[in-house]
């Protein structure tokens, strides 16, 4: 099967849901990373609170190494359709384990500043979201010690995020697209 992996990074409140909200619309199967980080708390019998998620990550990540959360994401991708979106890439070690079992993965950064970030962090209500912007700098810290940095400067594609949620989709939508229609004109595996 031709499979498009499309990989999104961003810093927390960038716009990733968005993104992932377009990719469904177009027929992708999105897996979120988060999702596979809070299945192993309910494993672990972990609260799924923003503090013990981040505990958590940090956890696995010594016990098993800098790419564990993309190895927990392997059987959801292994299970979804040709076009795939995961959501929340932290770092460069959890891409180059994508690459080493799929092949071919593009990687999406989306960029805010760290103001417009804090605004949409704040008025999202989420109980995890920061207090205040000392919490929200920590937080970040905490992303960039990750590496999340790296996955965003070697990003295949950037999507800025400054405008209206309309803007980032429209963006998103034409990005999408695009990659879609390229994986579609590649010839099937096994010959023409």
């Amino acid at each position: 099967m031709k499979r498009l992996l499309v990989c999104l990074t961003g810093m927390p409140g960038s716009g990733k849901s968005l993104v992932s909200q377009v990719a469904r619309e177009l027929g992708f199967d999105v897996v979120v990373m988060g999702d596979a980080v809070r299945e192993e708390a309910r494993r672990r019998g972990i609260e799924p609170t923003g503090e013990n998620m981040r505990e958590l990550m940090q956890a696995l990540r010594r016990e098993r190494g800098p790419a564990v959360v993309a190895e927990l994401c392997f059987p959801l991708i292994d299970r979804s359709g040709p076009l795939v979106l995961v959501e929340g890439i932290r770092s460069y070690h959890e891409v180059e384990a994508f690459r080493r079992r799929y092949g071919h993965v593009v990687l999406v950064a989306i960029h805010s500043s760290p103001r417009t970030r804090f605004k949409r962090l704040r008025s999202r209500g989420r109980s995890d979201d920061p207090r205040d912007w000392q919490e929200f700098c920590s937080r970040d810290e905490v992303e960039l010690r990750v590496g999340i940095g790296k996955a965003i400067a070697l990003a295949d594609h950037m999507l800025v995020n400054e405008g209206t949620p309309e803007e980032l989709k429209e963006a998103a939508r034409s990005l999408l697209s695009e990659l879609k229609a390229q994986v579609e004109q590649l010839p099937h595996e096994g010959g023409a």
